[in-house]
């Protein structure tokens, strides 16, 4: 089972990007799904999460500007992210928890310039 990111890139602050996760291979009993990311330098950090029921989580520094959703029937998650600040500059993991094992994504990179 491979995780795979798509959607980031470069944009100008105040700009918007979407990130998309699927997966390839078999996966099953998909419970909470997230999105990390990584800044140079810095620990990796919990952006946003939901679970299988919808429930949804938000670091304090994203809410308002990002919406996670995702589509239980595909098991593909998005993360939509306006309003973009340099300091979102980071590379992006999707990470899912199964049943059986969690999964971590290779990571997509988003730079906002000033």
């Amino acid at each position: 089972v491979q995780l795979v990111e798509s959607g980031g890139g470069l944009v100008q602050a105040g700009g918007s990007l979407r990130l998309s996760c699927a997966h390839s291979g078999s996966i099953f009993s998909i419970n909470t799904m997230a999105w990390y990311r990584q800044a140079p330098g810095k620990q990796r950090e919990l952006v946003a999460s939901i679970t299988s029921g919808g429930s949804t989580n938000y670091a304090d520094s994203v809410k308002g500007r990002f919406t996670i959703s995702r589509n239980n029937t595909k098991n593909t998650m998005c993360l939509q992210m306006n309003s973009l600040k340099p300091e979102d500059t980071a590379v992006y993991y999707c990470f899912v928890v199964t049943a059986l094992q969690p999964y971590w994504g290779q990571g997509t990179q988003v730079t906002v310039s000033s």
